[in-house]
């Protein structure tokens, strides 16, 4: 099944490989009033939830949404790594204990990937994000990041065989039913993924349905020993974030993937089916199994999109804020007032020093000392003294302001 996208030799001579781009047909599933609807949906609710935040709150917000995908990215591979360890991670701060300080550097990985992705794509809009160039680099710059021991794969036979970052595979592999292409075919079957799948050649709605097409059709092709699940979800990332659907960063469909792994991998492994009759499309493959993996993956976008948004909705978050500096202030000894200051600096963006000590209520000296505290603790920051504050969010707020961002009980803990 597709669905596991982890590379293993097989144990046995695989005969019945594909080598021409053409099993791999259809690749996109023919005019579909459903899938056009979902389409439509989604351009409009991530174009609602761009306009949510202001900029620099919003830059925030990002920061933290890709923590939660490298989170739930990882998960689906069955990586779980604690939300604080990958705070810490970002903070250099590693842990002692081997298999932790490993989760953390795949977590800190991921992150960073993302993050060059972003940066290359504003710097170049024309990107070949389809090319086999492109999703190299993606390999290449992850496994490069990565510890040794996630270099290492286990075969079938139980013979280790090292991943090397950026390379396609030389050998054949079988992932449950499905025998992907023949690693001699492979720059063919992704010349075809590009031709196909390069969102210039495609109309505004074929692009988003090609995002979940594009997601399937790469898993099939398994180009790499490795990595193939954390590529194919960082290639969609940067597939939404090539036509302009990401809304600056608010959301990803890593989420609901990892709250839906059962039906991910239960989809994926669907779409690998062949052809089922004269009436199931033209293809090598099945072109009703194709629209379904649509349909569910563009479904579970748009919830994700309109979880994010109801999430950052002020009328509630401002009492989500409210409700977290309550508690804080009653343990720590601080003024209520605090509140607002947090209130301000989301709605706003940015609030001056002097516009904060007003806030606060506090002669100037007091006010000064809060503020320094709330640096401290992470829950406000500044690019230098005298310099404006804006709101930050460290794991310790997460829960209160984003409920139910990670998984129940994990933020916190």
């Amino acid at each position: 099944m597709t669905g596991q996208m982890t590379g293993q030799s097989t144990e046995r001579m695989i005969t019945a490989v594909y080598v021409s781009p053409t099993a791999m047909e259809p690749m996109l599933p023919e005019q579909d009033k459903a899938l056009e609807e979902l389409a439509v949906n989604i351009v409009r609710a991530a174009g609602q939830l761009s306009g949510r935040l202001h900029p620099i709150t919003r830059l925030a917000v990002a920061a933290l949404v890709r923590s939660m995908n490298s989170y739930y990215s990882n998960l689906i591979e069955g990586h779980n790594t604690h939300p604080l360890d990958i705070e810490r991670a970002l903070r250099k701060d590693l842990s002692m204990d081997p298999a932790k300080r490993a989760l953390q550097l795949e977590s800190k990985a991921h992150i960073e990937v993302q993050t060059l992705i972003e940066e290359k794509l504003q710097a170049d809009a024309s990107a070949r994000i389809c090319s086999a160039d492109f999703l190299r680099w993606i390999h290449k710059e992850f496994y490069d990041r990565l510890p040794d021991e996630f270099q290492i794969v286990k075969t079938k036979t139980g013979l280790n065989e090292r991943v090397h970052p950026g390379e396609l595979r030389s050998g054949e592999v079988e992932v449950g039913q499905h025998v992907a292409p023949s690693s001699t075919a492979l720059l063919e079957f992704l010349s075809r993924f590009e031709s196909v799948y390069e969102p210039s050649n495609l109309t505004a709605v074929q692009r988003i349905i090609a995002t979940a097409a594009s997601h399937h059709r790469l898993a099939w092709i398994h180009p790499f020993l490795d990595g193939n699940g954390r590529v194919s979800r960082l290639f969609t990332d940067a597939y939404f974030r090539r036509i302009h659907l990401t809304s600056h960063g608010l959301w990803t469909v890593s989420r609901g993937l990892a709250r839906h792994r059962d039906k991910y991998f239960a989809a994926l492994g669907a779409a690998d089916a062949k052809r089922w009759n004269d009436y199931d499309g033209r293809g090598n493959l099945s072109l009703k199994a194709l629209v379904d993996f649509c349909r569910f993956f563009l479904e579970v976008c748009l919830d994700q999109i309109r979880y994010m948004s109801a999430l950052l909705e002020f009328e509630t978050i401002d009492k989500r804020i409210c409700s977290f500096a309550e508690r804080f202030s009653a343990l720590h000894g601080l003024p209520r007032e605090m509140a607002v200051l947090l209130r301000d600096c989301f709605l706003r963006g940015e609030v001056s020093r002097g516009e904060a000590a007003k806030l606060l209520d506090k002669p100037e000296r007091t006010a000064r000392r809060l503020l320094q505290r709330l640096l401290e603790e992470d829950l406000i920051a500044s690019e230098g003294p005298g310099k404006p504050l804006r709101i930050k969010f460290p794991m310790q707020v997460v829960g209160y302001y984003f409920p139910k961002l990670f998984p129940e009980g994990v933020e916190n803990d």
